[in-house]
């Protein structure tokens, strides 16, 4: 039998090693660096108060990814959104070298960054999942609880979007 003391470290040894995209994806959903941080900071409380709920051998960030998709719809149905700015630099930093593959240069990141606000929320939530945070089709629809062809669908229209933004021809963001 295990030890549940362990469990419950291991659990939050698996939430610490998911924040930095946890992060990511929160600022990247609510727009705003700061809500973003108040998303993050509840998806982790939730977390951490229904880790019993979590399910052995599945992803602990799709997990996470999850709660906070499900709490930002329910603060979006609230109403208590400040704002829609995003900031995609904020974003590519927090990722590290690779976040700049986002974009080709620092004026497609300003059209990039007005082209994401514009992007409906389910198209960006597949966007972030898959193109900022790496996850499979398969992955980021068991997060959006869709069927893998919804993902595909969602993130051709996001990157279509987001290329006649910054006036490129032809899927510039991959």
């Amino acid at each position: 039998m295990a030890d549940p003391g362990s469990d419950a470290q291991a659990m939050r040894a698996a939430i610490v090693a998911a924040l930095p995209r946890l992060r990511r994806f929160c600022r990247g959903l609510t727009g705003h660096g700061e809500d973003g941080d108040d998303l993050m900071q509840s998806t982790v409380e939730r977390a951490l108060g229904r880790a019993h709920l979590f399910e052995a051998g599945t992803r602990v960030d799709a997990w996470m990814f999850r709660i906070a998709r499900n709490l930002h719809i329910d603060a979006v149905r609230a109403g208590s959104r400040r704002g829609q700015q995003i900031d995609i630099e904020e974003i590519a930093e927090t990722r590290g070298e690779d976040g700049r593959d986002l974009v080709e240069n620092r004026s497609d990141l300003a059209a990039a960054q007005r082209a994401l606000q514009t992007v409906p929320e389910d198209q960006r939530s597949a966007f972030l999942l898959v193109v900022v945070e790496g996850l499979s089709y398969r992955e980021a629809a068991e997060v959006l609880e869709v069927p893998v062809g919804t993902i595909m669908s969602r993130l051709a229209r996001a990157r279509s979007r987001i290329d006649a933004a910054v006036g490129r021809s032809g899927g510039g963001l991959q």
